[in-house]
């Protein structure tokens, strides 16, 4: 119903800035949250930030400050831009949206993209 398309991960240096993006497409009908998360090697995924349609956002704490959410609803795109980067934000990334209906959250995922901060 939905589909979700990661695109802008890659290796770079500590300090450095990537900027990814979430190209969302289908039945689009009731996307109110969409959010990235983040699976490291051996941990569990974690919420990294998330947007509102009407643009409220909640960051990890260990982002805040470095990591920028956003999101173009007439491009039914969202965007994480990942300043001063560190080893620790090495995973794979990925979108997530969530569809509300009738008090029943349905979430829909994209496949991930590699996200790699070397020291």
């Amino acid at each position: 119903q939905v589909q979700l398309v990661e695109s802008g991960g890659g290796l770079v240096q500590a300090g450095g800035s990537l900027r990814l993006s979430c190209a969302a497409s289908g039945v689009l009908f009731r996307i109110d949250t969409m959010g990235w998360y983040r699976q490291a090697p051996g941990k569990q995924r974690e919420l990294v930030a998330a947007i509102t349609s009407g643009g409220s956002t909640n960051y990890a704490d260990s982002v805040k400050g470095r990591f920028t959410i956003s999101r173009d609803n007439a491009k039914n795109t969202m965007y994480l831009q990942m300043d001063s980067l560190k080893p620790d934000d090495t995973a794979v990334y990925y979108c997530n949206a969530e569809r509300v209906v009738l008090s029943k959250t349905f979430a829909f995922w994209g496949q991930g993209t590699q996200v790699t901060v070397s020291s």
